[in-house]
C-alpha cells in the first residue's frame, strides 16, 4: 500500500512538472519589463494612427472647402 502511495505521488508530481514544461514552452517567459515595454509600443502606434486619421480629416475638410469656394464662383 505504501508503494502504491508513493508511486501515485511521483505520477502525480511528474504530471505537475510535464504540465508547467508544456505551458511555460507554449506561453513563454515573459518578464514585467517586457510586457510593459510591449504595452508602451501599443500606445503609441495607437497615438501616431489617431494623428494620421487626424490629419486626413483635415486635408478633407480643406479640399471640400476648395472646392465649395470654386463652385460658388462659377
Amino acid at each position: 500500500m505504501t508503494r502504491q502511495v508513493l508511486g501515485s505521488l511521483i505520477v502525480a508530481l511528474l504530471i505537475v512538472v510535464v504540465t508547467i514544461v508544456v505551458v511555460t514552452a507554449r506561453l513563454g517567459t515573459t518578464s514585467t519589463a517586457e510586457l510593459d515595454l510591449r504595452e508602451e509600443l501599443q500606445e503609441e502606434r495607437i497615438e501616431l494612427q489617431e494623428e494620421r486619421l487626424k490629419r486626413l480629416e483635415e486635408q478633407r475638410e480643406e479640399r471640400g472647402e476648395r472646392r465649395d469656394d470654386r463652385g460658388g464662383r462659377g
